[in-house]
């Protein structure tokens, strides 16, 4: 019966069930067979008191009966559809209920009660519809507090109901909790509802059940979307269970070993995350000093997998520093490449296991990680290596390393378009290009050739219009990208460093333009462009992508000039770029892009002899724009002594420096060709600012800027003959200031 509340009230239950017939012994069928002929006929009638119980008390009477005729492995699916249907997921709901407020009748006390509930939803949990009902989610707290009572010890209970013993109990709260998660939003249903805290505070307690159970359960918490608001939801309770697991790790056997690296790789922290930062150094520590001797044994490669898998997500979080000696390192980058090679060098067609695919993976981000510490410390004769290693050691890294991604350029040469959309794909693909942007010396004609395909890939993930949902869920579980959710412009993203070294390189370059490339990276830019422009200065965030970008196509406007004459994808990136730059100029934040953008269009500028195919209001409108940006390099500030750059500028100069003074060359170029922008230069007050600002400077920052600036001046001055005279004028002056270490201009304004 129910009492208000939602109580459950339970009385007269039967204590014994009445067996079927006599006559059908010695008829039991096997375990899924099914049922007798009598055993059905008891079961339609037990059905029957279901489906027509008028309270609580029938139901569970009805439930009894059924239990106790057959277990649920003898029952097929529609009739447990039909048990579920019956029951619903009320009932079991208030049963917990009902034992959490300590109230019902004593027919049944409240273990019981817990005992019976559970039981249920786990049976009804175990059909994918059921689990994602509202009302089972709303016993994730109850559910979740049963656990958290779970004593140290699993003994009697008392008959208060305050310690749960019954181990059933707390599997079919892992099941249930399990099954939840399982679901497409299940993990966020757990997070928002607190499971994390308490699974860390059951698996403290080192319960065998729930290291069975529960601790799987957090790593499927931990390994999806639901990994970065866990961390930065609950960073402290799980850094602790992190420090558990590092010395449980430790301290358990070889083979345990091997199967608890999996484990451990999702428990780690994301990056960007704030944690304490020594104890998980400790921790990673400690899990690098068990670690190591297992890299170091022999291993069969499913074995091995695991431990380089983990090995990756150690250097993600911490680098090189922590992993070990010198030759430790060079160890593990040579099983990393060796795996690579065993893995990819495989007849065309060959499909590759799941498996084999995850630790390829881990062993491309090891490469990665070699690759990116061996290009941050300069040795002798160019030479890279890996941090404190020898020379021989480094020369031996970057040997294995060129080998191992021979076998990616082999792999990707096999590649058929209708896997595109392999996310495996994409991680050979993103590895690929990591050596690239660093690497150009190696390799050269197996790249060239492999170039079609590297743009093909990369131009059908940037024209997808649908959402590639394998990819996305790749990123999110490799934790690439971070706080990002795939877009498909992120595979081009990773090539445009690669194709700013390959567009320099004749070779390379020409197949490029055959590939129509240039196109490309002007849809890219202006893609990019959209977003950027609608946020205001300050929260203008820095892409360096874009200015990559620019860099390549920089590369072939100033080595292929008839191309960028007849393509009409440069008079689009024109139009662009007089409509981006007076925008991009009020960003600080994104003064780079600007300086790009400025000379980038200076460049295709310096081409024409007049401003055709445009309107002329549009390159007035850029060149105006751009000798305003570029006389705000120089600080407008009277003091004497020698020029200061604008804080600006001084902020960005290591970057925007070598672009600054290209701009200056590419406008001299401008002036020498087209009478119209000497004219500009006077007109908008170009000229007579950068006069004045040199006249009260004693000297420039460095040559390389003197020499720039004189340049500019002496193409003006040759051109415009008012120009001439102004500079003249001020040369003649008596404060001439840095104008007189000029000595080409000297010569062309004929001052001595």
């Amino acid at each position: 019966m129910m009492a208000d509340d939602d109580t459950v009230v339970v009385s007269d239950l039967p204590t014994a069930v009445e067996e079927p017939p006599d006559g059908e012994e010695g008829e039991e069928p096997d375990p899924g067979a099914g049922l007798t002929d009598a055993k059905r006929q008891v079961l339609e009638k037990c059905l029957h008191a279901l489906n027509h119980a008028k309270n609580d008390s029938q139901t569970l009477a009805a439930l009894l009966l059924i239990t106790r005729l057959c277990p649920a492995c003898q029952l097929d699916k529609p009739t447990l559809r039909r048990i579920f249907e019956a029951v619903g997921l009320n009932l079991p709901a208030r049963l917990l209920v009902t034992a959490a407020k300590g109230s019902g009748d004593p027919a049944l006390p409240p273990h019981e009660l817990i005992s019976l509930g559970t039981a249920l939803l786990s049976a009804l949990s175990t059909d994918p519809d059921m689990a994602s009902k509202p009302q089972l989610l709303a016993t994730i707290p109850l559910l979740l507090d049963i656990l958290a009572r779970e004593p140290k010890h699993q003994q009697t209970v008392d008959g208060n109901g305050d310690g749960i013993s019954d181990e059933a109990v707390v599997a079919d709260c892992y099941q249930v909790l399990t099954a939840i998660c399982a679901q497409p939003r299940g993990s966020e249903h757990l997070l928002n509802r607190g499971a994390v805290p308490v699974l860390c505070q059951v698996l403290e307690k080192n319960q065998t059940l729930s290291q069975k159970m529960g601790l799987p359960l957090l790593v499927c918490l931990l390994s999806g979307k639901t990994k970065d608001k866990a961390w930065h939801k609950h960073s402290d309770v799980l850094l602790t269970l992190l420090v558990k697991l590092s010395k449980d790790f430790c301290q358990s056997t070889d083979q345990n070993r091997l199967r608890f690296c999996s484990q451990l790789v999702n428990v780690l922290p994301p990056g960007g995350v704030e944690v304490e930062k020594e104890i998980l150094r400790d921790a990673v520590t400690r899990v690098w000093g068990a670690l190591r001797p297992t890299v170091q044994a022999k291993l069969t490669p499913r074995q091995i997998g695991p431990v380089l898998v983990l090995s990756a997500c150690l250097l993600d979080l911490c680098g090189w520093e922590l992993a070990g000696p010198p030759k430790f390192c060079c160890l593990l980058v040579n099983r990393a490449c060796v795996e690579v090679r065993m893995g990819l060098e495989e007849p065309p067609g060959t499909d590759l296991s799941r498996d084999l695919k995850d630790t390829l993976t881990g062993c491309y981000r090891i490469m990665e990680a070699a690759i990116e510490q061996a290009c941050s410390t300069p040795l002798p004769s160019n030479q890279k290596a890996v941090s404190a290693l020898t020379l021989q050691q480094s020369r031996q890294v970057l040997s294995v390393l060129e080998e191992a991604f021979s076998a990616l350029v082999y792999h990707l040469q096999q590649v058929d378009p209708s896997r595109y959309g392999d996310p495996f794909l994409f991680a050979t693909f993103r590895c690929l290009c990591s050596w690239l942007a660093e690497e150009t010396s190696c390799l050269k004609e197996e790249v060239t050739s492999l170039l079609p395909m590297l743009i093909d890939y990369s131009r059908s993930h940037f024209l997808v219009e649908k959402s590639e949902a394998g990819l996305g869920e790749w990123m999110d579980k490799m934790s690439v990208e971070d706080s990002q959710t795939w877009t498909g412009k992120e595979a081009f993203r990773y090539l445009l460093p690669a194709l700013c070294h390959l567009s320099a390189e004749e070779a390379p370059r020409k197949v490029l333009l055959t590939l129509d490339t240039p196109a490309l990276l002007v849809r890219y830019l202006l893609h990019g462009f959209t977003t950027v422009k609608g946020k205001s200065g300050a929260s203008s965030m820095r892409d360096p992508s874009m200015e990559t970008a620019c860099s390549v196509l920089l590369n072939f406007a100033v080595t292929e000039p008839e191309r960028v004459g007849k393509d009409q994808c440069f008079r689009t990136l024109e139009n662009h770029l007089s409509e981006a730059l007076p925008v991009l100029v009020h960003k600080p934040n994104l003064l780079v892009l600007a300086a790009n953008y400025c000379t980038l269009g200076l460049m295709i500028g310096r081409l024409k002899t007049t401003p055709t195919g445009l309107n002329e209001s549009a390159p007035r409108h850029f060149l105006s724009t751009a000798l305003r940006f570029l006389h705000s390099a120089l600080d407008p500030a009277l003091n004497p002594g020698p020029l200061k750059l604008s804080p600006t500028w001084e902020e960005n100069w290591d970057e925007a420096a070598e672009l600054w003074r290209l701009s200056l060359q590419a406008l001299a170029s401008c002036f020498r060709s087209q009478a119209w922008t000497a004219e500009l230069a006077r007109e908008e007050g170009w000229l007579s600012n950068t006069l004045g600002t040199l006249a009260r400077c004693s000297a420039l920052p460095d040559q390389h800027t003197q020499e720039a600036l004189e340049e500019a001046l002496c193409a003006l001055a040759g051109q415009c003959r008012l120009a001439k005279q102004e500079i003249g004028d001020v040369m003649k002056g008596e404060e001439k200031g840095a104008l007189g270490n000029m000595r080409n201009l000297k010569k062309i304004v004929e001052v001595k």
